[in-house]
C-alpha cells in the first residue's frame, strides 16, 4: 500500500518557486540567443523588413522575465510568511 503524501501551502509554493525559476532561466536563454542570432543577421533582416519582427520577440521575451523575476519575488515572500517560526532558545 502506497502512502499519500499530503503538502502543505509551504511546500506548493516552493514547487511554484522552482518551476517559476527554471522559467526564468529558459527565458534568459531565450533572450541571450535572440539577440545573438538578432545581431548576426540584424543587416540581412532588415533588407528583408523583418528586423522588427525579432525585435518585438525580444521585447516581449524580455517582459515575460521581467514578470517572471516579480512573480518570483512575491512567491519568495509568501514562502517566508508560511515558514513556521523557530522556537526561541
Amino acid at each position: 500500500m502506497s502512502e499519500e503524501i499530503v503538502k502543505t501551502p509551504l511546500d506548493h509554493v516552493n514547487d511554484t518557486l522552482t518551476q517559476l525559476k527554471e522559467m526564468r532561466h529558459y527565458a534568459k536563454n531565450n533572450v541571450e540567443l535572440l539577440t545573438a542570432k538578432w545581431m548576426q543577421f540584424d543587416g540581412e533582416l532588415s533588407a528583408l523588413k523583418r528586423a522588427g519582427r525579432i525585435e518585438e520577440l525580444m521585447q516581449r521575451q524580455g517582459e515575460l522575465h521581467d514578470a517572471l523575476e516579480t512573480a518570483i519575488a512575491d512567491f519568495e515572500e509568501l514562502a517566508a510568511s508560511l515558514r513556521p517560526e523557530e522556537p526561541a532558545g
